[in-house]
C-alpha cells in the first residue's frame, strides 16, 4: 500500500512539474539584415507585451513565459533551419516573426511539418493567410488587403489615375494586387517593380512620370516600399511639373521623416502612436517613451499585440499548451491591444483590426511627419477577402 500510495505521489509530482514547465516562445525574426530596424521594434513590442499581459509576473496560470531569439539574418533558408530547430530542439510551444514576406513563406510549411503554431507578425503579405497558408499559422500582423482597401478609402475616386511603385518581391506584388483588388473607381494605369535593395529611383521615376503625365484628372504615384532605400527622393525630380502628386501609407517614424514636406497628403496606417485613445496605447506610449526615449514605432503595437495575443490563448487554455487546444482557443478569439480590439477570424486566423485614414502635418515640434487622425476604418467597414483555401 505504501508503495503504491508513493507511486502515485509521485506521478502525481511529475505531473504537477510537466504542467508548469516553462511555455516557450521562440522570437525567430531579422535581427539583422534590411529589415533590421522594423524587426528590432517588433521584439520590443513582443516583451513590452508580455509584460503588460502578465502584469509584469511573465507567468501565465502558473507557467513561466520563456522567450528565446533567433535571428534569421532576413534569409529564408536559415529562417527555415532556425525554426524548425526552436520547435525540435528547443521545444518552443509557439514561434512569433518573420518581419520579411518572403521569409515568412518559407516558414510556413514547417509550422505545418512540426505541428506548432507560427504567430505571423508582422510580416504582410496576402499569401501567408491566403493560398500558402496552413492551420498552424495565425497572423497579429495587417496583411496587404487591409492596407489596401484602408487606403482606397483616401484614393479611390472616379477620375484618378494611380501608378504603383513597389518593391519585387511578396509584399510589393501583393501589396499592388490587393491595391487593385481594392479600388471600384480610380485605375491603376501602371506598375513599376524595384528590386528590395534599390537605391537609384530615377529610371524608375521616369516610367512613372510617362505613364502619368498626359492622364486627364487626380494623377498618383502611390509607393510601396519597406526597409533601405528613400524611394520618396522621386519628389527631387519635380513630379509637380505634371501635375502628378505622391501618395503613401504609413510607415516608421523614420520612414515618415521625409514626408513632412508633403504636408496635407492623405494615406492609411496600420499604427501611428498619437491615433488610438484606449488604456493599452496610453501604458505603451509612456512605458516606451520613459525607457526608450521615444513614442513606440510602426511595428513596435504590432510586437505588443502579438504578446498580448499568446497571453490571452494561453488564459483561456487554463496553460495548456498543446497546439490543437490553443487553436480551439484562438479562432475567433477577440484580445484588446494598443489599436484596440483585434478578433482572428477563425477562416483563415487573420486578425481583424481597425485601420486609420490619416493626413499628414508638418510639426516642426518632431523630426517626422505627424499623422492626423481622418477617420478610424473599423473591421466591419472592410470586405477584406478570405483567400485560404481551407
Amino acid at each position: 500500500m505504501n508503495r503504491i500510495l508513493l507511486a502515485a505521489l509521485a506521478a502525481l509530482c511529475m505531473n504537477s512539474a510537466v504542467a508548469a514547465k516553462d511555455f516557450v516562445v521562440a522570437h525567430v525574426y531579422d535581427k539583422t539584415g534590411p529589415l533590421e530596424a522594423y524587426a528590432k521594434q517588433t521584439q520590443n513590442g513582443l516583451m513590452l507585451g508580455l509584460e503588460y499581459a502578465t502584469q509584469g509576473t511573465m507567468t501565465v496560470a502558473g507557467r513561466k513565459i520563456r522567450v528565446i531569439e533567433k535571428d534569421n539574418q532576413g534569409k529564408p533558408d536559415v529562417a527555415r533551419a532556425q525554426l524548425a530547430s526552436a520547435y525540435a530542439d528547443d521545444n518552443a510551444d509557439i514561434a512569433v516573426g518573420p518581419t520579411s514576406s518572403g521569409v515568412a513563406l518559407a516558414m510556413l510549411p514547417i509550422a505545418e511539418e512540426y505541428e506548432k503554431i507560427l504567430l505571423v507578425e508582422p510580416a504582410v503579405a496576402d499569401s501567408i493567410t491566403g493560398e500558402k497558408w496552413n492551420k498552424y499559422i495565425f497572423r497579429t500582423g495587417r496583411n496587404s488587403s487591409q492596407d489596401a482597401i484602408a487606403n482606397a478609402v483616401a484614393f479611390d475616386q472616379a477620375g484618378t489615375s494611380i501608378a504603383m511603385l513597389a518593391q519585387d518581391y511578396a509584399f510589393g506584388r501583393d501589396g499592388v494586387k490587393a491595391f487593385k483588388g481594392a479600388l471600384k473607381n480610380a485605375k491603376i494605369v501602371h506598375e513599376e517593380y524595384l528590386p528590395a535593395n534599390a537605391t537609384d529611383f530615377t529610371a524608375g521615376a521616369q516610367r512613372l512620370f510617362d505613364a502619368l503625365k498626359d492622364k486627364p484628372g487626380r494623377k498618383i504615384i502611390f509607393i510601396l516600399w519597406a526597409g533601405a532605400g528613400n524611394p520618396f527622393k522621386i519628389a527631387d525630380l519635380d513630379p509637380k511639373r505634371f501635375g502628378i502628386e505622391i501618395a503613401t501609407g504609413g510607415n516608421t517614424l523614420a520612414a515618415m521623416t521625409p514626408l513632412k514636406s508633403l504636408a496635407g497628403m492623405e494615406g492609411a496606417t496600420y499604427y501611428y502612436y498619437g491615433i488610438p485613445k484606449n488604456p493599452i496605447n496610453d501604458w505603451l506610449v509612456a512605458e516606451h517613451q520613459k525607457r526608450y526615449g521615444q513614442p513606440p514605432d510602426f511595428f513596435t503595437a504590432g510586437g505588443m499585440s502579438s504578446g498580448i495575443a499568446i497571453v490571452a490563448a494561453l488564459n483561456k487554455t487554463a496553460g495548456n499548451s498543446d497546439t490543437d487546444t490553443l487553436i480551439k482557443a484562438m479562432e475567433g478569439m477577440s484580445f484588446d491591444t494598443p489599436k484596440g480590439k483585434m478578433t482572428f477570424r477563425p477562416e483563415d486566423h487573420q486578425a481583424m483590426q481597425s485601420m486609420y485614414h490619416f493626413r499628414i502635418k508638418n510639426d516642426p515640434s518632431v523630426p517626422w511627419a505627424v499623422q492626423d487622425l481622418v477617420k478610424e476604418i473599423t473591421p466591419d467597414q472592410m470586405n477584406v477577402p478570405i483567400q485560404n483555401k481551407r
